[in-house]
């Protein structure tokens, strides 16, 4: 449902194409709507007293002046918490860079749109109001800079602790196990993201401090969750500092035998970056951990430099595909191709698919169709307390969701 209520800037150097948006938009009981005939006219709206209470811009790309692709720079370097919707009549190329600038700028995109543009697409992208997710590089803004005396000072006071975000099996819908994502309940501040501890962590290689202590929590939730009858996986990432202490795989072990997990349980997600080292102590640790019984993850695949050699040297059991690829994939070909590739090549390699950022029924839809395994993102759930993840599970099985059954178009076999 759409929000009537919303502020919009259109910002399109066609007047007639600009009409036309304005009139749709109206259509949809939409009566708050700014316009702009380029970047740069459009930047002074956004700058103005007007443009305090935007929630909204629909941008073209190609303008005069100012051209989309820098108003887009403007925002994000001028930290406007703006959502976006880019429109363009050139080549799709063009609408998938932008995309991914967006992605790399951390700006809210609700969508891409090739002219012209329909009713029903600009009704499914509002409809996405409040709902943008990505992962965040950089501090917001008004976020509090911490000393590692702080940081490690709350790892000491056990103020960290593990936010579940639930992973699902896309054909039956069930529950196969969770991410533990480090969040810093602080005393003060409440509950503090990891972009403002883990740079520091790393930068002065205290991360395994903060690891261990997730690996000790996760592994008491796990343990919880099989008393309640739930079988459950549970992933923790690992550092590449981590994975250069050569007693790091020895010490994630002694946590689960101290605890009474078996290591079955738990997946370790090394980031594709650090999966590509050659450093010889991370891969004697990883294949450690391996022999151990862990189950190893190769995360935010396709943001690094690949070796795929390397993929095959180390027994990885799951590979996550990065949610920068799936975010809109559904209406990107190109997307869609990469998506489907990974899928195609992780099953060859004999392991587990897993879908970062699956944000809408129909991501889910598309997914389940290409035949990747699992899901994981907000159309499931966010990132909760281990409690709360607890009373998830129970309603969650208590009150299946429907499986989304609408049958896509099969990609064609020549990519």
């Amino acid at each position: 449902m759409i929000n009537k209520e919303l502020n919009l800037l259109v910002v399109e150097d066609d007047k007639f194409q600009r009409a036309i948006l304005v009139e749709m938009l109206q259509s949809l009981e939409i009566t708050s709507i700014l316009e702009a005939n380029n970047g740069e006219q459009a930047l002074k709206i956004i700058n103005s007293e007007k443009g305090k209470s935007l929630d909204i811009i629909i941008t073209d790309l190609k303008m005069p002046k100012m051209d989309g692709i820098e108003l887009l720079r403007n925002i994000y370097t001028n930290k406007h918490d703006l959502e976006v919707i880019i429109l363009s009549g050139m080549d799709k190329k063009l609408l998938t860079a932008a995309s991914q600038i967006s992605q790399l700028n951390e700006i809210k995109l609700l969508g891409t749109i090739e002219k012209p543009v329909s009713l029903s697409q600009l009704h499914n992208m509002l409809s996405q109001h409040g709902h943008t997710t990505f992962k965040t590089r950089r501090a917001p803004s008004n976020q509090r800079t911490f000393s590692l005396e702080e940081i490690m000072e709350g790892i000491r006071q056990k103020q960290f602790k593990p936010f579940l975000q639930p992973k699902v099996n896309l054909k039956t819908g069930k529950i196969v196990g969770a991410e533990a994502l480090a969040r810093w309940i602080h005393p003060e501040l409440g509950v503090i993201t990891p972009n403002a501890f883990i740079p520091i962590l790393e930068q002065n290689k205290c991360i395994d401090e903060l690891t261990f202590l997730m690996l000790e929590e996760s592994a008491l939730a796990c343990k919880a969750l099989i008393k309640q009858n739930h079988a459950l996986s549970i992933s923790v990432n690992l550092s590449l500092v981590s994975l250069n202490n050569p007693d790091i795989a020895k010490m994630i072990t002694d946590i689960f035998d101290t605890v009474k997990v078996n290591p079955k349980y738990i997946y370790l997600e090394i980031t594709e970056s650090a999966a590509m080292t050659d450093g010889a102590i991370a891969l004697e640790n990883l294949a450690r951990l391996y022999m151990n019984g862990f189950t190893l993850s190769i995360d935010d695949y396709g943001t690094g430099y690949s070796n795929l050699q390397q993929l095959t040297r180390i027994a990885f059991g799951e590979l996550k595909i990065d949610q920068t690829f799936v975010q809109g994939f559904a209406s990107n070909d190109q997307m869609l191709i990469v998506v489907a590739a990974n899928i195609d090549m992780a099953h060859k390699l004999g392991i587990n698919s897993v879908a970062e950022g699956v944000e809408t029924k129909q991501d889910w839809e598309m997914l389940k169709n290409m035949d990747c395994d699992i899901g994981q993102g907000y159309y499931i759930a966010k990132p909760m307390p281990v409690g709360d993840f607890y009373h998830f599970v129970n309603d969650y099985e208590a009150n299946m969701p429907e499986m989304p059954t609408t049958k896509t178009k099969k990609l064609s076999k020549k990519w």
